[in-house]
């Protein structure tokens, strides 16, 4: 059996398992277990698996920052926080679909793993009222928190992708721009649902703009002093608790919010998932697969990073595992490697395996086909716009 059939069996099994509702976390398990058969891990490998999953800093930043996010949005929520935000970017954006996707926007200028959990209640908030399926709110959740990655240095894909490559990085923004605007200004074609004006009083919508504080002290936090996002959110909630004057039972109340068993089983999932991936030499094997069917170069570029994009659901990922392969056959040329870019981050953004793509499915309980209908059109569109950028640089 080959490689590659392993690998579009597992994805296939994934799609499917999501498809019947399943709880994402137990579907990323189930998913490991898979690879492990389909590879014939032994029993070396597994414990191998288990000891990168627990020893991992990645694991414990994304329970950090997980239950900060729950119990931020809690309180967020208990103190009409929330509420006044969106009355705020009601008054003054006054264009329903442009306050939907300023939240996404926003908080996506922070780089955290899972962030897409943070803007879910924001984007809840702004559409009650509007005839706005599930799977509408979840497109605009995930699909505008993304434009960033392309382009800001917050991002470590980017950055990495730049030390790998020795291309500048502003060289590299630059040439991305295209990707960030596209994904940017074509996701309102998805947002019919969303016309028209808020109605809202100038004066309460400047009052309200004091509930943006919690939000632009994070920004800070991160942007400004550097502090990674899970970190930055604790100490947030560590000081709303006290600003808030929260009693031990009440605090309790919000830790246990928090700290829910779906979270934990939702990160172990995907990090044994992903440790799964690397341990067994899927990855690996796949970049191999190409270079000994002496695939032509083009075609390379964009599967290696498009499927480890989509295996991983992670930029890191598919920058860390398969530039360093295609800089070996193309060289330094930027046109090859903002095409690469491209393709991988549409696999990212594809991934069932995506984070924010999980996190923003099951806050909506939206139907995974639903917000694929929606973003794979858009997806077509930033590679079309690749290739003829491809073109234009050689």
């Amino acid at each position: 059996m080959s490689d590659l059939f392993k690998l579009l069996l597992t994805l296939a099994i994934i799609l499917l398992l999501l498809r019947r509702r399943w709880n994402v976390g137990y579907v990323l398990l189930a998913s490991a277990g898979v690879v492990c058969i389909l590879y014939l891990v032994p029993l070396k490998g597994l414990f191998d698996i288990l000891r990168r999953t627990i020893t991992n800093e990645i694991t414990y930043k994304l329970l950090i920052a997980l239950t900060s996010i729950r119990a931020f949005e809690l309180i967020l929520r208990q103190r009409k926080i929330l509420e006044g935000m969106m009355d705020a970017m009601k008054g003054f954006l006054k264009n329903k679909r442009a306050v939907i996707v300023s939240m996404p926007l926003l908080i996506g200028m922070l780089p955290s793993v899972g962030g897409a959990y943070f803007s879910a209640p924001m984007v809840d908030e702004a559409t009650k009222g509007l005839q706005m399926s599930p799977e509408e709110k979840a497109f605009a959740n995930y699909w505008y928190r993304h434009p960033w990655e392309f382009v800001l240095p917050l991002y470590p894909g980017i950055i990495l992708a730049s030390a790998i490559t020795s291309i500048e990085l502003r060289t590299f923004i630059f040439i991305n721009l295209p990707y960030a605007l596209l994904m940017f200004l074509s996701g309102f074609l998805f947002l019919g649902n969303a016309k028209g004006r808020f109605i809202s009083k100038k004066r309460d919508s400047r009052k309200g703009l004091f509930n943006f504080l919690p939000i632009l002290l994070l920004l800070c936090l991160v942007m400004v002093t550097h502090i990674e996002l899970h970190y930055a959110l604790l100490l947030m909630v560590i000081l709303m608790l006290f600003y808030y004057r929260y009693s031990l039972k009440d605090t309790l109340r919000v830790i246990r919010h928090g700290l829910s068993k779906d979270v934990i089983v939702l990160i172990v999932g995907v990090m044994l998932f992903k440790e799964t991936l690397e341990v067994s030499g899927a990855v690996g094997r796949l970049s191999q697969f190409f270079t000994e069917n002496q695939i032509p170069l083009l075609p390379v570029v964009f599967f290696l990073p498009f499927l480890t994009g989509v295996l991983t659901g992670i930029t890191v990922g598919f920058v860390g595992s398969t530039f360093p392969l295609i800089l070996s056959l193309t060289g330094p040329v930027a046109s090859y490697f903002t095409f690469a870019f491209a393709s991988g981050f549409v696999g990212v953004l594809l991934s069932p395996v995506h984070v924010c793509l999980i996190l923003t499915r099951e806050y909506f309980k939206a139907d995974m086909l639903g917000v694929y209908r929606r973003m794979f059109p858009l997806c077509i569109g930033i590679l079309i716009i690749a290739i003829v950028e491809f073109f234009l640089l050689e």
